[in-house]
């Protein structure tokens, strides 16, 4: 149904008319209200037209090649949303939800026009609008992380691979390198008869310590070589990753730019169009 004129003066995109030009607007708008958890629209719908919250809140938001949500922006009482599938007649770029029983103002097309000529400050104020939300959703999707490379090798990783992991470790510790000298020590001290209270087991020259040793040193070896092919897999899996992500914030950014230049020379040219009309007819 239509909205009231004084539902559009608590809106501050609309506060700046007079009481003839938010009837005017009022007359063509609609009014709409969405109960919570109601999906607005989704990413990739028909965009044909923008919305102002008068009650509420919306949340835009994306969900990224790996499943996970991120929120670009909650849309309050007084804020827009949805303007920039209008202003360059592409698809919805995010989803919007109404996060609570939320009231607001549907703006088509032709109600836009009837403000930018009513009001041609207005336009600046969308072109400012949507230009902020860009680099904030720019700065969303730099700053975002998805799934550690890490986490997913150690998520599939076998129980073999996880003990070589923690024997790897272990032997490189200080502790490990302070157990053997206490355990080589006492054991040459016993069979040398230096404890005399203690029958000797492995006397001089200690074979049966030399074939204990020799069979730890080659299983260990092998626990090791295990753990580094795992940590070279990761390292190769995170490079891959950061050149990805390198690359995949070049375009956004390099999209980015060229999308807020085109709005920017849209609104520009419906400015200079509305200023020559007013001019005409004065």
């Amino acid at each position: 149904m239509p909205t009231s004129p004084e539902l559009l003066s608590d809106v501050p995109l609309f506060r700046e008319l007079d009481s003839a030009e938010r009837a005017v607007l009022a007359a063509q708008a609609e009014e709409v209200s969405w109960p919570s958890k109601t999906r607005i629209f989704s990413r990739g719908d028909a965009g044909d037209s923008f919305y102002v919250v008068s009650q509420g809140k919306v949340e835009l938001s994306v969900e990224s090649t790996t499943g996970e949500h991120r929120v670009l922006h909650t849309a309050g009482p007084g804020e827009f949303f949805g303007e920039l599938s209008l202003l360059d007649s592409g698809p919805r770029s995010a989803d919007a939800t109404a996060m609570e029983d939320t009231r607001g103002v549907e703006i088509d097309r032709a109600d836009l026009t009837e403000l930018f000529r009513v009001h041609p400050s207005a336009a600046l104020d969308v072109l400012s609008v949507t230009g902020q939300r860009l680099r904030d959703t720019n700065r969303v999707l730099l700053s975002s992380v998805g799934t550690s490379p890490n986490q997913e090798v150690h998520e599939r990783a076998t129980p073999v691979q996880r003990a070589a992991d923690a024997l790897a470790a272990f032997s490189g510790s200080i502790t490990f390198v302070f157990i053997h000298l206490v355990v080589f020590t006492l054991w040459v001290a016993w069979n040398l008869g230096i404890l005399a209270v203690l029958r000797p087991f492995d006397p001089f020259p200690f074979g049966l310590l030399t074939l204990v040793t020799s069979l730890e040193a080659i299983f260990l070896s092998c626990f090791v070589l295990i753990s580094q092919e795992r940590q070279a897999s990761k390292d190769r899996i995170r490079s891959e990753v950061e050149y990805a992500a390198n690359i995949k914030a070049g375009l956004e950014v390099t999209q980015l730019h060229t999308k807020l230049d085109r709005l920017y020379e849209q609104v520009m040219a419906k400015l200079q169009a509305l200023e020559q009309k007013q001019q005409l007819h004065i």
